[in-house]
């Protein structure tokens, strides 16, 4: 078990790591487009399937949205509509919207495409 939590977790690192390569952050661009409608506007709660404060994601640490969105699509984080869209990205998709947001100012939120 030790061994197999040491590989998984080397293999997030690699997989961070490659994120943080230009073209990553750029493919993101395509990919943060499903996020705007919630994650784009301050202060915004979401009524389904109970009411959520909906984070802002601009300047957040690329591990913390990487470990949410894994752990939307494990189940393990309970909210259908994130569950979803993780389960649409795969790990490397996941890796470059976390690379790509941990980048962003939390002011340039509102329009993460400029």
């Amino acid at each position: 078990m030790k061994k197999l939590l040491t590989m998984v977790v080397l293999g997030a690192a690699a997989t961070a790591a490659h994120a943080q390569d230009k073209g990553n952050v750029d493919t993101a661009r395509d990919k943060v487009a499903m996020c705007i409608g919630c994650h784009g506007i301050p202060g915004y709660r979401a009524s389904f399937p109970e009411v959520y404060q909906v984070p802002m994601l601009g300047g957040q640490s690329a591990k913390y949205i990487e470990n949410a969105l894994h752990g939307y699509k494990k189940g393990d984080r309970k909210h259908p509509t994130m569950r979803g869209i993780a389960d649409s990205l795969s790990d490397q998709d996941i890796a470059a919207v976390a690379a790509y947001y941990s980048q962003q100012k939390g002011d340039t939120q509102n329009n993460p495409l400029k």
